[in-house]
């Protein structure tokens, strides 16, 4: 790869002309794409796409596991002049119901088993239903192609849908530039390279998973989708396709390092990557010993401006919780209270300027105003920020270290999770009146999500209905029923003493 990344900025959909013809490009179960087979499938989707004569810039929502569909559709969409809405396929279909409704969708490719939980009412009028079978079947029959597009590079592409701490998921904007330059920095600073080969694990409606496939394909590299159920799956694969490349977070991490791993899936892992979740000194020395030969690289990133920092892999052993400094086409600013430059040593908030900042959260004029902001006027790309709320330090070596969030995010299994999710569920339920959500510490998943409730219903009725209507990693792991909430000075529920009762 070049000395300096291209900070020049395509269409999203170019990705697909990276590659050598014969290379392989993805490798499903079953099935193997090199290079021309994936540009000839991208032209046939997209074709397809456009025949389907949806106006410019509506929404086309995928709710389905790792496969040729949800793999080319980041990029067949954007050259349809669509916008893709993946949809984490581990979600049950309120939350479907939510992301349909709020992102306006007109097209849901779902497997037919996700389209029969549906219920009704949960589909948006206007939104047509396909399985992901059919919408292949209809493409080959159709048989239009459709060639590179020629998008302004500032056009919306995508919308990925994250929680907040407050409310339902909310979808951020991201252009085709936002999406090309984090490929681009991404594959620049891990060093990857066309032989390369990514065991993608991560959902694909996260940025940090999504960017596998992107970062991966702007090399001409190749791209194995795995969705898991053991860790032992992992393994396998690696040993199987001589993963290169393998990105995780901290609980699955953990969770690998418990189980014997044969050379032969070993020896040709080049790098590990880590978001989601810090890693912790143990945790680092753990993965050093299994796979010494690895370069690790500690991440940190927020879906509102894709990636922020990663630490040099020389400076992992001495620093191994230490978030590192920024990545290519991004200005990452520690400030003080009144938006000056915080003094090393001193916490204040990161704050993310340049190119990857997001174009802010899809019709939500309100929250894109608390979080994208003017950028502190010491930026050298100035323009529009994303203040992270995140508390930080820089050293006197200029590394950056995380001191702790600013509002009420569960962390857990690498997944973002609202608070006010769980209890929205909690209250339909009918099992309790008041209901409050955090996380606790945990070694395993970062963080456990423990709830409480008062009311005079039934756990096993509470916990039966929360596993219908929530996805497996927003279940609590604990459940208290308690009497009476305890209440601060103002008279609302003190959040803060029922997580202190339960650390």
């Amino acid at each position: 790869m070049s000395a300096k990344p291209d900070p020049q900025p395509r269409p999203l959909d170019h990705l697909a002309l990276r590659g050598r013809d014969d290379d392989d490009a993805l490798v499903l179960r079953g099935q193997v794409l090199n290079w021309g087979g994936l540009r000839d499938r991208v032209a046939l989707l997209a074709g397809w796409l456009a025949s389907l004569d949806l106006p410019e810039g509506a929404r086309v929502a995928s709710w389905a596991a790792k496969g040729e569909l949800t793999c080319l559709l980041p990029l067949a969409a954007p050259r349809a002049g669509l916008v893709h809405v993946p949809v984490n396929p581990l979600l049950k279909h309120a939350q479907v119901a939510h992301i349909l409704a709020d992102s306006g969708a007109m097209l849901l490719i779902a497997n037919a088993a996700r389209l029969k939980t549906l219920e009704e009412g949960d589909v948006r009028a206007g939104c047509r239903t396909i399985a992901e079978d059919e919408a292949w079947a209809a493409a080959e029959s159709a048989g239009e192609s459709l060639g590179p597009s020629e998008a302004d590079p500032d056009t919306l592409a995508a919308i990925l849908y994250t929680s907040g701490s407050t409310g339902r998921p909310k979808g951020v904007m991201l252009s085709h530039a936002n999406l090309w330059l984090g490929a681009v920095s991404v594959a620049h600073y891990l060093g990857l390279e066309p032989e390369d080969r990514t065991l993608a694990v991560l959902p694909l409606s996260f940025d940090y998973g999504q960017n596998q496939l992107l970062s991966s394909w702007y090399v001409g590299g190749a791209v194995v989708p795995l969705d898991y159920l053991k860790p032992r799956d992992v393994i396998k694969a690696c040993a199987r396709h001589g993963i290169t490349t393998l990105a995780a977070v901290p609980p699955l991490w953990v969770q690998l390092v418990e189980h014997d791993w044969p050379t032969e899936a070993v020896a040709p892992l080049r790098r590990l990557t880590n978001s989601g979740g810090a890693l912790t000194e143990k945790l680092v020395r753990q993965l050093r010993g299994l796979f010494p030969h690895a370069r690790l690289f500690a991440m940190y990133g927020l879906t509102e401006a894709f990636r922020s920092t990663f630490l040099d892999p020389a400076l992992i052993d001495t620093h191994p919780t230490s978030m590192g400094t920024a990545i290519p086409f991004a200005e990452v600013l520690v400030v003080d209270e009144a938006g000056k430059p915080a003094a090393p040593g001193e916490e204040g908030e990161l704050v993310h300027c340049g190119p990857l900042v997001a174009q802010g959260y899809w019709q939500d004029e309100a929250r894109t105003a608390e979080r994208f902001k003017p950028a502190p006027a010491h930026s050298e790309y100035g323009g529009v920020a994303v203040w992270s709320g995140d508390r930080v330090v820089r050293d006197e070596e200029g590394l950056l270290h995380f001191v702790g969030r600013r509002d009420a995010m569960i962390k857990s299994a690498g997944n973002r999770i609202s608070p006010a999710e769980i209890e929205d569920a909690a209250l339909a339920s009918g099992e309790a009146v008041e209901a409050v959500a955090f996380g606790v510490p945990d070694a395993r998943l970062g963080q456990a999500i423990h709830l409480v409730v008062r009311g005079s219903g039934e756990e096993d009725k509470l916990r039966n209905y929360l596993l219908h209507e929530l996805p497996n990693f927003m279940q609590p792991d604990v459940i208290f029923f308690v009497e009476a909430m305890p209440l601060n000075a103002n008279g609302k529920i003190d959040r803060k003493k029922l997580a202190e009762a339960a650390i």
